[in-house]
């Protein structure tokens, strides 16, 4: 069995910073890319960063030049910092894995519980 536990989400004042992280754990063999991703109210779940397993990162436009995504494979775990934060940054926050267990050979998705990022003006 395999989880992504998130943390770091909360209350934050416009043009602040919080930084999300992602832990994977149980019976991972290997993990591909990882991501996070958002959805606000009354909208649909989007893509906010993804990283491959060897460090290729790409972003949503939205949040270009201001949120870092990266990770660490010895600890399995992806970081997202969000810098210069805005309210319509308010959302949802929930990370993806693509990742293989122990014992398996192909790969599949993993989301975790989601962690909300509220953004105040």
């Amino acid at each position: 069995q395999v989880q992504l536990v998130e943390s770091g989400g909360g209350l934050v004042q416009a043009g602040g910073s919080l930084r999300l992280s992602c832990a994977a754990s149980g019976s991972i063999r290997s993990i591909n890319a990882m991501g996070w991703y958002r959805q606000a109210p009354g909208k649909q779940r989007e893509l906010v960063a993804g990283i491959t397993s060897g460090g290729r990162t790409n972003y949503a436009d939205s949040v270009k030049g201001r949120f870092t995504i990266s990770r660490d494979n010895a600890k399995n775990t992806v970081y997202l910092q969000m810098t210069s934060l805005k309210p319509e940054d308010t959302a949802v926050y929930y990370c993806n894995a693509d990742l293989v267990q122990i014992g398996g050979y192909r790969s599949f998705q993993v989301w975790g519980q989601g962690t909300l990022v509220t953004v105040s003006s």
